[in-house]
């Protein structure tokens, strides 16, 4: 007779292997498992051992999905759905908007330190700033979204104003095009996409892991990664992720010291689910990575200056975010789930911060600069509240969805300049002249309030074959801006709008869907950074709408699509005055393509190509119509491999290429900076040392040393530089 599982041991930890239904899971040091079963009773045959059965190897993947967010898809790289806010969860194929899920195997894979390093996989972002600069900020299908509107757990304005740290991620969830009706307004009035951060949460088995690291050219770390469940059913989760790093990292004569402490906790009960997060992030870092201006009537660009030089030596920048969230979903009934989220961050920036005035640099690479302090804080409250019904009527399903969504940040600053300029040069800079008048600690600027009311309905049609999803949200803003020096208000905006979205499905076979969507959005005007003159201001808000059609192929080990899109939006140009302002509006259409998964057994894939028309539709200027908008590039490429080397267990090689062609310097289109393209090479070896699971990981990133700009059309910085990454992950 074959053997039966006995029915009292579903699910025990025993002699450090896991027993389910009579069969034992032994640790090992791979990705995968191998499942073979307890001696049982059995009738022997020739060549059998008495007693036992020989069954099948059964591979079970080591690192499953983490409870409540969708399994990865084949090759472990990308999850085969994501959260859609106030849509709730949903996967690739029944999603009437673009969209991918990054998994945290990615990322560790990749070695990712900040959320940036694993969205250049995707060739919709780029990056605008380059590592160890100031913050992470991005280009998604053209337009600019700011560190500060990266989502964690759905909520804005509770990470890091500057960047992400990639320890405490699960997924790093992106969405292509506004994104105002799935979780509310972005702080920073971001339209071209949304990134939203899932935090980590204890797994079933338990973890203790430490990863020294070595970043060239002498920055030294060590991350820990420890969870543990508890409870009769492991209802309770703790996990705690740190971070500590300091040395030279990518500017010469610079230091990049960081330290970063996360922890996370959850509950998951039969109805109630529950979790918090509190996590704490100190930066200090010594010349970080410059930014000026070029003078948009030069001749021609210059060429960038080296990637690990410069212009502004003797910079400081010191950075500080503590943030505090909580989230509880509750089943009230089977058909019924209510939920609420809140959360606080408090963070601040002190920095020296020089720049390219007045009229930035020259065809020469010659230009004056001055410099100041420009010190910064922000205190943020976000929440959301709401709840999502499951019902049919008339053999017509419905996921009904009615949520709220509030935010209100207090942010500051004190701008303090120098007297005087010195002339200065990219390829041979000058100190940075003395700033005499004393620092001050930054003041009141803006109180910006965020208050959202959302109904959205998904009927389905023909077992789920078509899905119809309609939504309205009502937002209302409100900013008042004052005076940093009197403390008086000096203006008030108070705007709403109810903006509709409409996204439909179909799904003419299984594995194909198609899908098109159109979303209006009311975004809060931007406030105006160091280096314009109209610093501080905050610009009126403005409505935003996109079209999109696409097409997605799930091949059974790979998944293709094919999106067209069009996003319209004021745009925001540099005056004559040195004013930061809108003029017309930009116009971008594109196409993407995009294809992951595992092509063959071994080989994991991810590429995406992205064309794109940013245009200026109705400029002030006659002349400009019709021409690119400054700073996006109309060709990008993105495209990684990992395969696992053939009879060398363990051992699994990477390599990526990342392409970006020019863009253009000024609106008239006169000026155009040149294409780039980086390609970064890596290797992992999975084994054991006493016993004990052992990584390695090697990475060489931007292995060619290519020295390229990075622009935003107001702003150029140059791209990282060869950078050698090196860790090993001891699993204790």
């Amino acid at each position: 007779m074959p053997h039966e599982p006995n029915s009292k041991a579903l699910l025990t930890h025993a002699a450090g292997a896991v027993v389910f239904l009579g069969l034992s899971i032994a640790p090992a040091a791979y990705a995968q498992q191998t499942v073979v079963p307890d001696a049982a009773p059995a009738a022997g045959g020739s060549g059998s051992t008495p007693g036992v059965i020989v069954l099948p190897t059964v591979d079970v993947v080591a690192n499953p999905a983490p409870a409540g967010l969708p399994a990865p898809y084949a090759g472990g790289q990308v999850a085969k759905g994501g959260s859609l806010g106030l849509l709730g969860t949903k996967s690739v194929m029944d999603s009437p908007f673009s969209t991918s899920s990054y998994t945290s195997e990615l990322i560790e894979d990749q070695q990712g330190r900040t959320a940036a390093d694993t969205l250049i996989n995707d060739s919709s972002v780029r990056l605008t700033t380059g590592s160890n600069g100031f913050d992470d900020s991005f280009q998604i299908r053209g337009f600019s979204v700011s560190s500060t509107d990266v989502g964690l757990n759905g909520l804005y304005g509770l990470l890091s104003s500057n960047r992400a740290q990639a320890q405490y991620i699960e997924r790093i969830e992106l969405l292509r095009g506004p994104g105002a009706l799935i979780n509310g307004i972005a702080p920073g009035g971001s339209i071209g996409g949304g990134i939203n951060i899932i935090t980590k949460r204890a797994g079933d088995l338990p973890l203790t892991r430490l990863t020294p690291t070595f970043m060239s050219d002498g920055n030294f770390g060590i991350q820990a990664d420890v969870s543990r469940r508890y409870g009769a059913n492991n209802e309770w989760g703790v996990r705690f992720n740190g971070l500590y790093r300091d040395g030279e990292a990518s500017i010469k004569d610079g230091n990049l010291r960081s330290g970063l402490a996360a922890l996370g906790l959850d509950y998951r009960g039969e109805r109630l689910r529950w979790s918090a997060d509190a996590i704490f992030q100190r930066d200090d870092t010594k010349n970080f990575r410059p930014q000026l201006t070029l003078s948009p009537t030069i001749a021609y660009i210059p060429s960038p200056p080296s990637s690990r030089g410069n212009w502004f030596p003797g910079t400081k920048l010191r950075q500080q975010d503590s943030t505090i969230a909580t989230r509880a979903e509750y089943d009230v009934t089977d058909w019924m789930t209510a939920y609420a989220a809140v959360g606080y961050r408090d963070g601040w920036n002190d920095q020296t911060f020089p720049d390219s005035r007045p009229g930035g640099a020259d065809a020469l690479g010659n230009f004056r600069v001055t410099n100041a302090y420009y010190d910064s804080f922000s205190k943020t409250v976000s929440g959301t509240v709401g709840a999502n019904f499951r019902f049919d009527t008339l053999g017509v399903g419905h996921t009904l969805n009615i949520g709220y969504s509030g935010l209100q940040q207090e942010a500051g600053n004190a701008y303090i300049a120098s007297a005087i300029t010195y002339p200065s040069n990219i390829y041979n800079p000058s100190p940075l002249p003395p700033i005499t008048a004393p620092r001050t600690d930054p003041r009141r600027a803006s109180v910006t309030e965020f208050s959202s009311l959302a109904l959205a309905d998904t009927l389905s049609f023909f077992n789920d074959r078509v899905l119809l999803t309609g939504g309205v949200r009502f937002q209302n803003v409100v900013v008042n801006s004052y005076s940093t020096t009197t403390g008086e208000r000096t203006s008030r905006y108070d705007a709403d709008a109810t903006t509709p979205v409409f996204g439909l499905v179909v799904k003419p076979w299984q594995n194909v869907s198609l899908y098109t969507n159109y979303a209006q959005g009311l975004t809060r005007g931007q406030i105006v950074g160091a280096g314009y003159r109209n610093v501080g201001e905050v610009l009126a808000p403005y409505k935003s709408e996109q079209y999109e059609a696409g097409v997605r192929v799930d091949w059974g080990s790979i998944t293709t699509s094919a999106s067209v899109f069009q996003i319209s939006r004021p745009n925001a140009i540099r005056t004559g005055d040195n004013d930061l302002a809108y003029d017309g509006e930009q116009r971008n259409r594109g196409l993407e393509l995009s294809a992951f998964g595992e092509p063959l057994p071994g080989l994991r894939a991810l590429a995406s190509v992205t064309f794109l028309k940013p245009e200026l539709t109705n400029p002030s200027d006659p002349a400009e119509r019709g021409n690119d908008a400054q700073g996006v590039p109309d060709r990008t490429f993105s495209g990684a491999l990992d395969w696992d080397v053939p009879g060398v267990p363990g051992l699994a090689l990477n390599g990526r290429v990342i392409y970006t062609s020019g863009a253009y310097l000024n609106t008239a289109n006169t000026l155009r900076f040149d294409g780039w393209t980086r390609v970064d090479f890596g290797a992992r070896y999975r084994t054991e040392i006493g016993n004990k699971p052992v990584t390695l990981r090697a990475s060489l990133e931007n292995a060619f040393g290519a020295d390229y700009w990075l622009t935003t059309g107001n702003f150029v910085t140059v791209g990282s530089p060869r950078t050698l990454l090196v860790s090993a992950s001891f699993d204790f």
